[in-house]
């Protein structure tokens, strides 16, 4: 089915905002897409903020890190020295306010393309991470898994002058770090197999896996209504999610800073901080 493409929907400020996102889905069975503008106000980078889109990034690529153990070492060197702060990241206001949403059984689950855990740490119980968690790691020869830390722990005592280098956090929990920095770093290895290990993630180049696309396109059938929260929607991982819903005639939220590429399949776009408008959704939507 080919969808006709609108003019964007106007972005209401926060108040009319609310008040609007409240009637389209009140009554209704909210499925909730949230993306890295939910965890922003946790401290958590992202990519297309208004803050950080002007800075020129260069993501890990899946092929690369795949096939160049300098590009290994590149990312394993980052990611110890921004695993610190990604890992102190604390659920704000927006993750408590959709945990609250699924437990008065307004959303039967969300999906999320964020890898920091913090729904499961807000209370959230369904939750469909489309992009995997940064919390686990995992052989490509074994398919063995080993918690983040104890990998930290171990990437430590191979390059413990690593420790003490100051730097800026990067939306994967790494941080910027210049190529002439990792020339002697070691990279630990599978501790089953001697493999090699990867963050159990999606890297950019890389596919979502089929059943778990296939399951988050069943919770949205649960759904009578879509929600985003925080996502430009620019990564077709999840604007598959927004056209489908667009197909079902699905009535459509956005709450997002910024512009969005499913702006023109909204019935309601709020241009607000997700800390500051779900709360006060959740309350309108549970109300008795």
């Amino acid at each position: 089915m080919t969808l006709l493409v609108d003019p964007p929907v106007a972005a209401l400020p926060p108040e009319a905002g609310l008040e609007a996102l409240a009637s389209l889905l009140r009554g209704r069975r909210v499925v909730v897409l949230t993306g890295a503008g939910c965890s922003t106000e946790s401290g958590i980078p992202d990519y297309r903020g208004p803050e950080t889109r002007h800075k020129v990034r260069n993501p890990i690529q899946h092929r690369e890190f795949l096939q160049r153990p300098e590009v290994r070492a590149r990312y394993w060197a980052r990611s110890l020295l921004g695993w610190p702060r990604f890992t102190s990241a604390r659920p704000n206001d927006a993750h408590f306010a959709l945990a609250a949403l699924e437990t008065a059984g307004v959303t039967p689950g969300l999906i999320t393309q964020n890898v920091d855990g913090l729904h499961h740490a807000a209370g959230s119980q369904r939750v469909l991470e489309l992009h995997g968690a940064l919390s686990r790691v995992r052989c490509l020869s074994c398919q063995a898994q080993e918690p983040r830390a104890s990998v930290q722990a171990r990437m430590l005592g191979l390059n413990p002058d690593f420790a003490h280098t100051v730097v800026e956090l990067r939306p994967d929990g790494d941080a910027e770090l210049p190529p002439e920095a990792v020339a002697d770093f070691r990279v630990p290895a599978c501790t089953r197999c001697g493999g090699t290990l990867k963050p159990d993630v999606v890297f950019f180049g890389d596919n979502v896996a089929a059943p778990l696309v296939h399951d988050a396109f069943a919770l949205l059938e649960e759904g009578d209504a879509l929600l985003v929260v925080g996502s430009s929607l620019t990564v077709y991982s999840g604007f598959r999610f927004v056209t489908r819903a667009a197909e079902r005639h699905m009535p459509i939220g956005i709450l997002n800073i910024g512009e969005s590429r499913g702006d023109s399949l909204a019935d309601v776009r709020v241009e607000a901080r997700a800390g500051d408008v779900l709360p006060r959704l959740v309350a309108s939507l549970t109300r008795a």
